[in-house]
């Protein structure tokens, strides 16, 4: 089973430039987009429901062209819900559990912690309540995070760490939540299988070409419980895609 997960920056965007072939091409078992800054019925239809998939929507209810996220599947869930049960995180169209056979699968859209609808508190606070909502779902069945989590974690995790050491997305705060997801027993499946690998970056700043000079971030992560851990095969970075100043992120599944 292939899962893949990207930060489209704008899913009408994607469409548009025509990089929507891409996940058309790459036929994923699931398919999961963050920052979509749409609502369903503001979509084209091969967008709305490519053809062979379900598709399930969370959007943002207080500014549209914000946050958002989808999530496309091949197999139906014998469940799905939108957001945690908190409504100002839920407005936001942050979160999408879907409940298949075998595992629990979190889309999930951390806030940026950089703007008056999501400060740096309410970021905080999203990773804490995230966190609670994986753990009462773990008491059921094997959990997979996937998502832009927004904080790159360890210095490795991006291209200008002494630069940024007081910027957001490398505050100790931030970086020590990731720590949080770890110690409660959610593995980083990228660091897991990659511990040493260096220049490997999901994001990058296109208004200053940084792309190019590979001056990136890791801030996107596929998260999985001890339980599944084994059964992930290859955990990427597709950092040959293009279309967003994200990169799409991969997990391989043997189920």
């Amino acid at each position: 089973m292939l899962i893949i997960g990207w930060n489209v920056n704008g899913i009408r965007a994607v469409h548009r430039k025509g990089n929507w072939s891409w996940f058309e091409n790459a036929q994923p078992d699931i398919f999961c987009v963050q920052e979509t800054k749409a609502s369903p019925e503001q979509l084209p239809e091969e967008v709305r429901s490519p053809a062979g998939y379900q598709s399930y929507f969370s959007s943002s209810q207080i500014r549209k062209g914000y946050s958002g996220v989808a999530v496309y599947s091949k197999e139906e869930p014998k469940e799905w819900r939108e957001g945690i049960g908190i409504e100002k995180f839920d407005e936001q169209g942050r979160i999408l559990t879907l409940h298949f056979e075998k595992f629990i699968l979190i889309n999930a859209y951390v806030p940026n912690g950089n703007s008056a609808t999501a400060s740096l508190d309410f970021k905080l606070e999203f990773y804490e309540e995230l966190l609670n909502y994986m753990n009462k779902l773990h008491a059921d069945s094997p959990i997979i995070l996937t998502g832009d989590i927004n904080v790159a974690h360890e210095e490795i995790d991006l291209a200008r760490p002494k630069e940024n050491e007081k910027n957001i997305g490398f505050l100790p705060e931030e970086r020590a939540w990731i720590d949080e997801y770890i110690q409660a027993g959610y593995a980083d499946t990228f660091r897991t299988m990659n511990p040493n690998k260096v220049d490997a970056y999901s994001y990058w700043d296109l208004k200053s070409g940084a792309r190019e000079r590979n001056v990136g971030w890791r801030i996107d992560y596929f998260f999985a419980s001890q339980d599944i851990l084994p059964k992930i095969k290859k955990s990427e970075i597709l950092s040959d895609v293009y279309g967003s100043d994200h990169c799409p992120i991969s997990i391989t599944i043997e189920i």
